[in-house]
């Protein structure tokens, strides 16, 4: 069963900066499509950013020029840095990632980021 767990969350002033790790179980490179998404109170949960295993990315509008997704292959853990914070990125973040080996999408339980003026 794979397991993804993420850290980083937390409450910053609007304007800092947060890093959110995503540690997976086994081999990153046994997952496709990583990804990191959000979940606001009352929405939908969308797509932040997402890369695949060609180094393919892909950013929401609203997170452009602020938020880097990355991947470290040594220690199994994807990253984003996010920058210029603002209020409206408040929300619960969650990584996915498609395990190779059945297809499947696997979700980590989240880490709450909370902005404030």
């Amino acid at each position: 069963q794979a397991q993804l767990v993420e850290s980083g969350g937390g409450l910053v002033q609007a304007g800092g900066s947060l890093r959110l790790s995503c540690v997976v179980s086994g081999s990153i490179i046994s997952y496709n499509d990583l990804g990191w998404y959000r979940q606001a109170p009352g929405k939908q949960r969308d797509l932040v950013a997402a890369i695949t295993t060609t180094g393919s990315i892909n950013y929401s509008d609203s997170v452009k020029g602020r938020f880097t997704i990355s991947r470290d292959y040594a220690k199994n853990t994807m990253y984003l840095q996010m920058n210029s914070l603002k209020p409206e990125d408040t929300a619960v973040y969650y990584c996915k990632a498609r395990y190779s080996l059945n297809g499947r999408d696997y979700w980590g339980k989240g880490t709450q980021v909370t902005v404030s003026l």
